[in-house]
């Protein structure tokens, strides 16, 4: 399976380690290492520049009083990246092929042609926020940028021939990149953390710009890729040799959903408050766009914060790049047979970037409305995520308890009520 998806080969000593630990022979922190991975390639996806385009402009535009929607939205992706996780342990197969197997076939083709749509915007996305940043930092052409990143996340992507470990070391490293930047970018903005704090658990909403705003956030954070991909980095991972194994690979998993994704949402809340701190509280409100944002932050923080943004930009769309690929792969293999080479796929989705770049579009909106496409392509992976996870006949013992089930059905209709909102509002205009 991992050779097919391009997700890479076994890598015998974390698999070796992993057997230490269900042994017991292997205790502590250390028990958590050979478990660890999954979690944060599929965090990339919840740090891309989609997050970088919703998170400045929300900051921006509105100050603190949006940063409820990153909590609530990372919070979600928990449960579901969770959920994910245990589906591809409990059954060892991934979402998308659980979804062809159980889903009449007329079904199961409308949710692969809504997932490769949803796998095409997430693409445009990552692509974009690489070249912009090579653009602001190098001043390299949009269109030699598209050429420069595709040859780097297929060098990337080249690395799973050597295991998987290998290319999750590789990702998570660029993870620590982009939280190291923030972490700069947080003791030069200075935010006020009374309001982030208050912000952060008390909801508000304004007129339709903000909705689209919110909509958009959801949409970059909880991520469809990501959910399909999760699955299917975890079905044969570590293979449980009994029913006691398979819940203790499935507690490791959560753990390491945990840590990841509580890493992931700290950078978007830090991006957001970044964002509030500098210009909205200046009266920089105006501030829509990346590249304005870079520009705007160098008078007001120095060169360092600009640097230092731009790099994250980079790590982040190259990586999430990378991501995105894999799960295009996953996606389109599983739900119907048929896959092509890796540097293929990353040609034909390198190209709506490329014409995006070519015909000048701005940039910042073109992010945003790939986000909110995203929101909406969401629900087909989240019900069948919840449908599969909740059957008895699908998951033996690890079966979702009541409860777990109707919080992601409510977590469901809450995305759901956002897009709803969003389309009654763009209607019906103040």
């Amino acid at each position: 399976m991992s050779d097919s998806y391009g997700i890479g080969v076994s890598s015998p000593r974390v698999v070796a380690a992993a057997r230490d630990v269900l042994a017991g022979r292997r205790r502590g922190w250390r028990a958590l290492l050979p478990f660890t991975g999954p979690a944060f390639v599929a965090s990339v996806a919840y740090m891309d520049p989609g997050n970088f385009a919703t998170n400045i402009q929300g900051g921006a535009a509105y100050g603190y009083r949006l940063l409820w929607v990153v909590v609530l939205a990372n919070l979600t992706a928990m449960l579901f990246q969770g959920l994910s996780a245990k589906l591809g342990i409990a059954t060892g197969k991934n979402l998308a092929e659980l979804s062809r197997e159980h889903a009449p076939r007329p079904v199961a083709y409308a949710m692969w042609i809504v997932s490769e749509f949803g796998a095409m915007a997430t693409d445009l996305a990552e692509f974009l926020g690489a070249i912009i940043a090579l653009y602001l930092l190098f001043h390299i052409p949009m269109l030699v940028g598209a050429v420069i990143t595709g040859i780097l996340t297929y060098i990337i992507l080249a690395l799973h021939r050597f295991g998987f470990r290998t290319m999750e070391s590789a990702i998570g490293s660029l993870v620590g990149v982009i939280a190291i930047c923030y972490v700069v970018e947080t003791v030069l903005a200075r935010p006020n953390w009374g309001q982030v704090f208050y912000h952060s658990v008390v909801p508000w909403l304004g007129g339709s710009p903000s909705v689209l705003l919110a909509v958009g956030i959801v949409g970059a954070t909880v991520m469809p890729h990501a959910i399909y991909l999760h699955s299917a980095l975890t079905q044969d991972r570590v293979v449980a040799e009994s029913s006691l194994e398979v819940r203790r690979i499935v507690r490791f998993s959560y753990l390491d959903v945990i840590v990841a994704l509580s890493i992931a949402g700290l950078v978007n809340l830090a991006m957001m408050f970044m964002s509030a701190a500098v210009f909205h509280s200046t009266g920089h409100a105006a501030v829509a766009d990346i590249s304005t944002a870079y520009r705007t932050l160098e008078p007001l923080l120095g060169n360092l914060a600009a640097l230092v943004f731009l790099v994250s930009l980079m790590a982040s769309g190259i990586s999430s790049s990378v991501v995105g690929t894999m799960a295009g792969q996953v996606i389109m293999q599983s739900f119907v047979g048929f896959t092509v080479p890796i540097w293929v796929r990353r040609l034909i989705t390198m190209l709506p970037a490329m014409i995006v770049a070519a015909i000048g579009l701005n940039v910042t909106q073109t992010l945003i409305v790939s986000q909110v496409a995203l929101s909406f392509v969401l629900p087909v992976p989240i019900v069948a995520l919840v449908w599969l996870t909740s059957r008895r006949e699908t998951m033996g013992t690890l079966v979702n308890r009541r409860a777990v089930t109707l919080l992601a059905i409510a977590a469901a209709l809450a995305i759901l009520t956002l897009n709803g909102i969003l389309i009654w509002t763009s209607l019906h205009p103040a």
